[in-house]
């Protein structure tokens, strides 16, 4: 009970923060803006924008690392600032900045909801799809795709699944395994519930040969 207040404090407390952010960015204070979000996070986890943005995302969540475990929650806290400076840099027109921390964003988002952070804190669901539309025509890092992939079956958007690990394929050879296992678990799964995720049983069966037939001539 004392962890979960302490986090509602916490996520409130950011809240208001961003709302501060944004209002400086609407008002073009965009230095401004940006020293709101450095502060809050030198202030809750004794980071900076600077070295956030200069490790990768997986040196990133092992800062939250304890023991065999992983805060996630405050994960999701740091895919959530990375996101508003995505924000306000897009608003200058820095669409390459922007662009690198939303995807950083998108990364920590997708790890933090596959390894049990909160959904509601932060509404993150939603926020994962307003980046998947904010980065639609990049290429993600495998890594990241990966992810996407995974969350996409986990969510049962079963199509936007395949889409992923067909273009991980199509890069890398060592996700066949991965994409036939997606393929055999979907095979377990009802036709309706299928159909809801957007990729029917006789498509799943298609994909899975296809899959399969390539791999063998090769």
């Amino acid at each position: 009970m004392f962890r979960r207040d302490y986090l509602l404090r916490m996520v409130e407390e950011m809240t208001d923060m961003i709302g501060k952010a944004f209002d400086l960015k609407q008002k073009k204070k965009h230095i401004e803006a940006l020293w709101e979000l450095d502060e809050w996070m030198k202030r809750h986890f004794r980071l900076n924008s600077q070295l956030l943005n200069s490790l990768p995302t997986e040196d990133i969540i092992d800062l939250f690392r304890i023991g065999n475990g992983v805060e996630v929650d405050k994960v999701q806290q740091v895919a959530r600032i990375l996101e508003e400076e995505g924000e306000i840099y897009e608003d200058q027109g820095l669409t390459d900045i922007s662009l690198i921390r939303y995807m950083k964003a998108l990364h920590l988002y997708l790890y933090s909801m596959l390894n049990g952070a909160n959904r509601d804190i932060l509404q993150a669901p939603e926020r994962i799809q307003q980046l998947c539309v904010k980065v639609k025509g990049y290429e993600l890092p495998d890594k990241t795709e990966r992810l996407l992939a995974l969350y996409s079956e986990e969510v049962g958007r079963y199509a936007e699944a395949e889409n992923s690990w067909y273009r991980l394929v199509e890069r890398e050879e060592h996700y066949k395994e991965e994409a036939r296992e997606f393929y055999l678990r979907l095979l377990e799964q009802d036709d309706a519930k299928l159909e809801q995720g957007g990729l029917p049983h006789h498509e799943v069966e298609e994909g899975l040969h296809h899959l399969q037939e390539r791999f063998s001539r090769s």
